[in-house]
């Protein structure tokens, strides 16, 4: 237990290091009626079969056109939204949450009503849908004014605004309504366009994450970039319009590699040349010895005795190199040598790198966020809770800096640890609480099933059980997701199958 304490104050003692000076921004605004009975739920807020049934039968009699159906129908759903809040005032976690994915063939009559029916049948209180993932948005085709694809694209819907019919039928169940999206995963259509070539992050092998990931569809942007930036707040903007109850960014990272690629350990690893990131790299220089080393770094991977010496000898008028974040031990002056001087100022140039890496991820939150920030629209940030850790000398290639996510957001840590057990999931957990400030909400997403286990992991009641146990404080968790409860009637919805 101390040695677990020692490592959890280590790391939080190394990432204040690497932040010892908070980089600025340049900006981070771009430019431009019934009484619930008790004994109708079960454990969870699970209605029991014979309240889930009743409720279906109406529903598909409702969808043939009969009245009365109609109206007793509605009548139900009314009375088990209150029901729902009522159970989960009494029941932990206060907030119970699903992750949702909408498609093409949910246009069908019924089809949203029956989703969400069973989202409230298992007890869950919110929804995250998602709006923006694979490089396609959730808005009607004809009122789509962003630059990537809508998702919905079937002759005839091109008119329909299946985001507003999520929300709308989510509320009238007593759910609140998220918007999920991909943020600095763009998606493999967005690089396809000629125009945006300078927005894709590279690495300094040549590669985009194009090359890296193996599903070829993940696309990560350079955060720094100015057009990217326009384009994603565009695209936050217009999911806003449709007032959700939140927004969740996912995806807030630079991409996942394999094998030893998973470890940056050199400055080629980091996703640093492309054009905005570099310049913005460059301004970090405080004087002329700081950007020639730091120019020599980028390019070379390293710079040697020879480098530090021949800086010292074009800028003769200035002291020690410096940039952003380096602070010298009082009193030190340029009385040692080059030979001397180089180890140190070759691992304060690599500290910049990743430091400058991560705060593209930071200042590109920011913006994303401040639209929600603007209508009191409560936001979320999705992370893995070992996305931001150093391994020997080199760190997590997604450079997910989640400890410096804002406090005033809400953390959604992805607890998906496979050991067949819950102690790793709740480990995971417990990372995440250790280095929260004060105040933070930390909602963990759990994956799994009710009732079974899957992929090593235990049964959702038995990750939950284990949750609480440990942490009684939180006050939301979430389940990945709807397509795992009804696998079924997910790949069905897939391909427009009726049963």
């Amino acid at each position: 237990m101390f040695n677990r304490s020692l490592n959890v104050a280590k790391s939080k003692l190394f990432w204040q290091r690497l932040f010892t000076v908070v980089f600025t921004s340049s900006s981070l605004l771009p430019n431009f009626g019934s009484q619930p009975a008790m004994a109708q739920v079960t454990e969870y807020c699970q209605l029991p079969s014979a309240a889930v049934q009743e409720k279906e039968n109406l529903r598909l009699s409702a969808l043939k056109g009969q009245q009365d159906a109609q109206t007793r129908y509605q009548n139900l759903v009314q009375k088990q939204a209150q029901e729902l809040q009522e159970c989960r005032t009494r029941t932990w976690p206060k907030t119970q949450a699903i992750w949702l994915r909408l498609y093409p063939c949910d246009v069908q009559p019924g089809t949203i009503d029956q989703i969400m029916d069973r989202i409230v049948n298992r007890g869950y209180n919110q929804v995250y849908l998602e709006v923006f993932s694979d490089g396609q948005v959730l808005l009607p085709a004809k009122a789509n004014p962003t630059v990537w694809p809508a998702v919905i694209r079937t002759p005839g819907s091109e008119n329909v605004d299946i985001l507003a019919t999520a929300l709308q039928k989510g509320r009238q169940r007593g759910l609140k309504v998220y918007a999920w999206m991909f943020t600095n995963n763009f998606g493999y259509t967005y690089a396809q366009r000629p125009d945006r070539e300078d927005a894709i992050a590279r690495n300094g092998k040549g590669q985009t994450s194009l090359y890296v990931v193996d599903n070829g569809s993940q696309v990560f942007i350079d955060p720094y970039n100015l057009q990217a930036k326009r384009d994603y707040y565009r695209l936050v903007q217009e999911i806003l319009r449709r007032r959700p109850d939140g927004l969740l960014l996912d995806y807030v990272r630079y991409p996942r590699q394999a094998g030893s690629d998973s470890i940056a350990t050199k400055v080629s690893d980091l996703w640093l040349f492309s054009p905005a990131t570099q310049e913005a790299l460059f301004k970090r220089a405080q004087n002329y010895k700081g950007l020639d080393l730091i120019r020599r770094f980028l390019s070379k991977g390293f710079v040697g005795a020879g480098d530090v010496a021949e800086v010292d000898k074009l800028y003769p008028q200035e002291g020690e190199p410096l940039w952003q974040g380096r602070i010298l031990p009082p009193g030190q002056k340029s009385i040692l040598s080059a030979t001397d001087r180089q180890p140190l100022l070759q691992w304060e140039l690599w500290q910049l790198a990743v430091a400058h890496a991560m705060q593209g991820i930071l200042d590109f939150v920011n913006i994303a966020t401040y639209p929600a920030k603007q209508q009191g629209i409560p936001t979320g940030v999705v992370f893995f809770s070992d996305g931001n850790q150093t391994v020997g000398q080199g760190y997590d290639s997604r450079l997910q800096p989640w400890d410096r996510f804002p406090a005033t957001l809400e953390w959604h840590p992805m607890a998906y640890g496979t050991c067949g057990n819950a102690s790793c999931i709740v480990s995971q957990v417990q990372r995440v609480l250790s280095m929260a400030k004060p105040g933070t909400q930390v909602i963990p997403a759990l994956a799994g099933k009710w009732g079974e286990s899957v992929s090593n992991r235990p049964s959702l009641e038995v990750q939950m059980q284990a949750l609480r146990q440990f942490a009684p404080q939180l006050k939301g968790v979430s389940h990945f997701a709807y397509s795992w409860q009804y696998p079924e009637s997910d790949n069905d919805r897939k391909f427009c199958r009726t049963r």
